[in-house]
């Protein structure tokens, strides 16, 4: 795991070695174990390495036996082992056990075509110097991140948005549609960014550069071929091998490996899965005091039954405030997701003892877990209502004591069907939202309509199936634009390696062999068919639960204990001066909020993690 940096200067020029310096330097947090640049003509890398396999001899960036071929590389290729016997058959000569040389060598072998070998999460940059050609590509799930930006006849790019900021030739300019995708989504979903010109690869994409041309290609993507003639039987048992396999890849490595345990359906299916495999595994979860957000005691069954050496955070709102004070620096591009804080405290407590950690993420969108999934059919059959129904229905939403849930359900009524499931998992209608920017940048938005957005990634799936549309939804915006972006931020900020079982590609590809109807059964038997296969390796009091989110209770600590925090940041002053937000507008909503009148949480944690983010990039 690492972060990676990189120039492709305008012909005739060289990259300059002090800007790749500076923008490696951004990401630094990503690799503390070991640095290293490659600069060839106008190409430059930088690489900083958290070292995971090979620690002796993995530094990057590395490249085949002559070095015509160099390699930077972020993230994790979990079958090198039988590629690396594949390509020595082949008459290849490796120097390391390295993943990274895997790929040099794999890239001189079969070329773009290479990515099909490869299972794992991974950014990668190939440098062909034969060909005087930059290649580019991204995992195809979305683990892991890599943005960049066309320059003056050349290209930048890197881990992290703040490192390719670092370029002089990158603009720092917000950009406004930017703005409205995130108070839509709670993130900017790719190939988006906050930043006008500053693009993320979307997952599953390369992008190639030569001869001055770009060219960007999909190479994967979520295709259903669902088989119903297989019995569900047959699908519990695939499903057992299929995870039994992808966490015993992602148990490989040269450092302690642990897992974090939330006492879910899906971290305690992985945790099961690996305590098979590996005797003495360390598991970690987090909670908090006096809140009926702790779920600690699901997690600390599953451990004592399992019998892992378990450790326990409890987040206080003084850990809580702390975070805060420093957010803007930690996070690198606005994600309003409050899990945020815990995951990052989380993941600073499991490196004092492990460098990876596996999670559950992605069972819920690949197997359909999440509630607003299963009220799908309630919202279509309630969007069909006469409209003076239905705006007499959005009239009582907005009543202050409608319950949260119940308001977004209701404020979705009248808009598309892939508008109506995202108001239930987050964000803001345009309509919603619009009265919160500053006058300024709200005639800048126009009538932009971020859910466009939706249409144009349903463009992209081949079924007509709602279910799997749904899932494909997901897939694309909630967990590739949100779920992994969280993941990987808040992980890699200390420096901790995540890695997800369930996003194996492979065992992906079983899920969409699977009939819909059998992953999606309505909101009382959400996952049903995942329960069912691991029945065996799940205490029946985690089968029992119903889906609870990470939740965090800034609600709560915003009105007592971080109430001070909150009206000093979101203060009209400050906020006047970024140019965002409508000073009055947000007042409003934390004088409602602390006094107890209306529970403005979210809305709240995404303005504060916008500001907080701009400040600390004096935008």
């Amino acid at each position: 795991m690492c972060g990676i940096v990189g120039v492709l200067a305008a012909p005739g020029t060289k990259a300059d070695r002090d800007v790749l310096e500076d923008m490696l330097e951004r990401v630094r947090h990503r690799g503390p174990d070991a640095v290293g640049f490659l600069l060839d003509g106008a190409l430059g890398f930088g690489v900083a390495r958290l070292s995971i396999v090979d620690l002796a001899a993995g530094d990057q960036p590395m490249g085949n036996e002559d070095g015509s071929i160099r390699v930077a590389f972020n993230g994790e290729i979990y079958n090198h082992v039988a590629l690396r016997e594949e390509l020595s058959r082949k008459g290849h000569r490796f120097r390391t056990r390295a993943d990274t040389e895997v790929i040099a060598h794999a890239w001189e072998e079969r070329g773009e075509r290479c990515l099909e070998a490869f299972n794992g999460m991974f950014a990668l940059a190939v440098w062909d110097a034969r060909e005087q050609r930059l290649f580019l590509a991204r995992d195809r799930m979305g683990e892991k991140p890599l943005y960049y930006a066309v320059t003056e006849g050349g290209l930048v790019f890197g881990s992290e948005l703040r490192a390719v900021l670092a370029h002089p030739g990158v603009s720092h300019e917000i950009d406004p549609a930017g703005v409205a995708r995130y108070l839509t989504y709670d993130c900017v979903p790719d190939p988006d960014s906050m930043i006008r010109g500053v693009a993320k690869l979307p997952p599953g994409h390369s992008l190639s550069i030569s001869d001055g041309g770009i060219t960007l290609r999909r190479y994967w993507d979520v295709r259903f071929h669902p088989e119903p003639a297989v019995d569900e039987i047959t699908w519990r048992d695939e499903i057992r091998r299929g995870l039994d396999e992808a966490v015993r890849l992602r148990l490989g490595g040269d450092v302690p490996i642990g897992c974090f345990l939330s006492g879910g359906i899906d971290s305690t299916a992985v945790v099961t899965t690996a305590a098979k495999l590996r005797s003495g595994l360390r598991t970690f979860s987090v909670g908090y005091a006096d809140s009926p957000h702790d779920e600690r005691r699901f997690a600390r069954l599953v451990a004592d039954r399992l019998g892992t050496i378990h450790e326990e955070l409890v987040v206080s709102p003084a850990d809580a405030g702390s975070l805060l004070e420093r957010l803007g620096d930690v996070l690198d591009e606005p994600i309003a997701d409050m899990s945020f804080v815990p995951l990052h405290l989380l993941s600073c407590a499991a490196r004092r003892t492990v460098t990876v950690a596996l999670t559950g993420d992605g069972g819920d969108e690949l197997f359909a877990g999440y509630p607003a999934m299963g009220a799908q059919w309630w919202h279509e059959g309630a969007a069909r209502l006469p409209r003076p129904i239905r705006a007499a229905l959005a009239r009582f939403a907005g009543r202050g004591h409608t319950p949260e849930p119940l308001r977004r359900f209701l404020f979705g009524l009248d808009l598309p069907t892939a508008a109506r499931n995202q108001v239930l998992i987050g964000g803001l209608p345009p309509a919603a939202h619009a009265a919160l920017l500053a006058p300024a940048l709200r005639e800048a938005v126009g009538g932009f309509d971020a859910y466009h957005d939706l249409q144009r990634v349903l463009e992209g799936c081949q079924t007509g199936d709602r279910a799997e549309r749904l899932i494909y939804q997901y897939c694309k915006v909630y967990l590739a634009g949100q779920n992994l972006v969280n993941a990987d931020r808040a992980s890699m900020a200390a420096s901790l390696e995540l890695r997800a079982p369930f996003l194996d590609h492979t065992f992906a590809e079983l899920t969409t062999r699977i009939p819909s109807a059998l992953k999606l059964q309505g909101l009382r038997r959400l996952k049903r068919l995942l329960k069912d296969a691991l029945v065996d390796r799940l205490p029946p009091e985690i089968v029992a639960r119903g889906k609870r989110g990470f939740g965090v209770p800034f609600g709560a600590w915003f009105r007592g204990p971080l109430s001070s925090v909150l009206r000093r940041t979101l203060a009209a002053d400050a906020v006047r001066a970024g140019g965002v937000f409508d000073p009055l507008a947000v007042s409003a909503l934390v004088a409602e909020h602390v006094s107890g009148r209306r529970d403005h949480a979210r809305i709240l944690w995404s303005i504060l993690t916008l500001e907080l983010w701009r400040r600390a990039q004096r935008l």
